[in-house]
């Protein structure tokens, strides 16, 4: 079996969380030039399948409400192993999401359908970047699915922990 094989045997059977912020339940219709033809659904049929094939459960929330984007995140704190999010516009905002995040100590894959550091200037900074593991930025719907690789990857390379005894990341403040 290759390494890769091997690591993809180590994530089989966990479970990845997909969280989608606000007015990403109108892709396919908002913006199309800047965030692609698909619809958020189209976009989680190709995760599901995705994670099939990877061997990993997966469960997708999307809501324009922080609040409720924060309560998933602290639910997943013993049922989930990995995070992929795409804060959208909470992403310049939230130091809740943020604090729920570092608060976890789940690794997480920040994603953007668009290069975010293409647009606006506003749009630059991240609160949540520094608390991820990674950022995946500019691939539209692929970026999605390169995030949830890059999880599969994390939770594979991570040692064999219980999820109650994983520690949380070591927050930065944001600049």
């Amino acid at each position: 079996m290759s390494a890769r094989g091997v690591e993809d045997a180590r994530a089989r059977g966990k479970t990845v969380l997909v969280l989608h912020g606000p007015n990403l339940n109108l892709l396919g219709r908002r913006e199309p030039d800047v965030y692609g033809p698909l619809t958020l659904d189209q976009i989680n049929e190709r995760l599901h399948a995705l994670a099939a094939e990877l061997g990993v459960e997966l469960e997708i929330f999307q809501s324009n409400v922080e609040g409720e984007l924060v309560d998933r995140i602290q639910e997943a704190a013993d049922v989930t192993h990995a995070i992929v999010i795409n804060p959208a516009a909470y992403t310049h905002t939230s130091v809740a999401i943020r604090d729920a995040i570092v608060a976890v100590g789940l690794p997480v894959i920040e994603v953007h359908l668009s290069n975010v550091h293409r647009r606006e200037e506003f749009r630059h900074r991240s609160l949540i970047s520094d608390v991820a593991v990674g950022q995946i930025t500019g691939f539209g719907a692929d970026s999605y699915l390169l995030g949830l690789r890059a999880a599969v990857r994390v939770i594979a390379n991570s040692r064999s922990r219980s999820l109650k005894t994983r520690r949380p990341l070591k927050a930065r403040r944001p600049a």
